[in-house]
């Protein structure tokens, strides 16, 4: 491998991880034929085609499938960002998961839960506009911040303090008086039939297909259509104003922006401290605002820019994130290839990722999940570093049979402990070893005489490295 096509081929590895769950060697080889701006832009305007995962989970999982509780619709998601040709779009839908954070322990029904992930992914690319929108008539969110109780006659600031302080804008760029005329706004933006609906989709099941969901119904008798004063504006607003309003918002741009920063390029401080410690990268977080406007408020032209920035391709913020629990065990799961067919195991490895500290559809509150250095403490790293370990050291697992069997043929010519390492690094997605993990590595593996457990070793040393837990 030549130094430019070494190079380039870095870079592509790095945009995997960060635009995706990651590729082995032989996945980047292969997108590696093409430019560096066309593999961008087959990753942002893709559209998932074939995916048959849905008719895998009916036949092999049907707990899965029904969505009977909030687990079916956990590993419901596991599977379909392990086994999806989109993974930009599994991954924005986790993006806006953390942002738009909806907890199991309110809406309680797993289909409902699933169906606010569908809407995300459907919807996660395009306009923050269209996606505020599907969000505010996305029956889990309702249930979640209570607007099904939001009446023009008595109004409930839950759903519109949330959208301006968490969704949008972020503390301190609105009034309370902004908020309670949002709230007034969004009155009537309720599900069918509330109180039966929620007893009944608690309880109810047409087995295998899963509980009776929520649906989405304005109800114009109960929307106050009178005059509302928000962020400069005065008129008869309604929801649909108001949205219009805050995705106008340099605020709205700046905040989504820095966000997109934190999630794909480097870790930023947590967001409560945003208003009192600036961004670590302000030119960037301008360039993104920039795209913001200039392509309508795009999701999708956002991240094109990102992904084909300078500050996104520079070396010096390579590893410079900590995966979340979610990212580290779907890049594993994907390599592994342990669910070719989805089986109910996948609750065992949902209960993994849940004790590394970030369950699907089970946020710690409705700001979501503190992230970066924050998901490291004492017991979460063991529980990272175990599952690394097992996925990467079992050989029954294709992905990793396949793996080591090129591994092996690609060691004809290996004279030192150092060199096999390297390799191993390479075929699992170029990870960089740093010297001093090379040498630990290499040290570790020097008694090991049989090559395939020599292999297998290396690999899961690899996976509980500061290099694998980054990306």
């Amino acid at each position: 491998m030549n130094t430019k096509t070494r190079t380039n081929i870095e870079l592509l590895a790095h945009l995997m991880r960060r635009a995706g769950f990651g590729s082995s060697l032989s996945e980047l080889e292969k997108i590696a034929k093409k430019p560096y701006e066309d593999v961008v832009d087959d990753l942002v305007y893709h559209e998932e085609s074939d995916w048959v995962g849905e008719y895998h989970i009916r036949r092999f999982d049907p707990e899965a499938s029904g969505m009977i509780n909030p687990e079916g619709s956990q590993r419901r998601w596991m599977y379909r960002m392990i086994t999806s040709n989109t993974p930009l779009k599994e991954k924005m839908t986790l993006f806006w998961h953390g942002i738009f954070a909806t907890g199991r322990n309110k809406v309680l029904v797993g289909k409902v839960l699933s169906n606010q992930t569908d809407m995300l992914r459907t919807y996660g690319l395009s306009k923050l506009d269209d996606i505020l929108l599907n969000l505010a008539k996305d029956p889990a969110m309702i249930i979640w911040l209570d607007n099904q109780e939001n009446h023009k006659n008595s109004i409930n600031e839950n759903w519109g303090r949330e959208l301006l302080e968490l969704f949008s804008m972020g503390v301190g760029n609105y009034t309370e008086e902004d908020i309670k005329e949002c709230a007034r706004a969004f009155t009537g933006w309720s599900i069918g039939n509330v109180e039966y609906m929620m007893v009944r989709a608690s309880r109810a099941s047409d087995w295998p297909y899963g509980r009776l969901a929520y649906h989405y119904e304005f109800k114009d008798d109960d929307n106050d259509k009178n005059d509302k004063k928000f962020l400069g504006h005065q008129g008869p607003l309604s929801g649909e104003d108001i949205i219009e309003i805050i995705c106008s918002q340099e605020n709205t741009a700046r905040f989504i922006a820095r966000h997109m920063y934190h999630s794909f390029v480097e870790d930023e401080v947590e967001i409560p401290s945003w208003n009192d410690i600036p961004p670590k990268n302000p030119e960037a977080i301008q360039i993104l605002v920039d795209a913001y406007f200039k392509y309508d408020h795009s999701i999708r032209e956002m991240l094109r820019v990102l992904f084909n920035s300078d500050f996104f391709q520079s070396p010096k913020v390579r590893y410079a994130r900590i995966k979340s629990p979610v990212e580290l065990s779907v890049g594993l799961l994907k390599l592994s290839q342990e669910f070719t067919v989805p089986h109910r195991d996948m609750l065992l490895r949902n209960n993994q990722v849940t004790y590394m500290g970030q369950g699907l559809n089970d946020p710690p509150s409705v700001e979501g999940w503190h992230e970066g250095i924050e998901w490291i403490d004492t017991g979460t790293l063991m529980e990272r570093i175990n599952f690394a370990s097992a996925a990467l050291g079992n050989i029954n697992h294709k992905g990793i049979n396949d793996l080591v069997n090129k591994i092996k043929k690609s060691t004809s010519n290996v004279t030192s402990n150092e060199e096999l390492v390297q390799i191993c690094a390479n075929s699992i997605g170029l990870i960089e070893l740093s010297y001093d993990s090379l040498k630990t590595m290499s040290e570790t593996i020097s008694n090991i005489p049989e090559l395939t457990d020599k292999v297998l070793t290396t690999l899961r040393l690899i996976g509980t490295s500061r290099e694998f837990q980054r990306v």
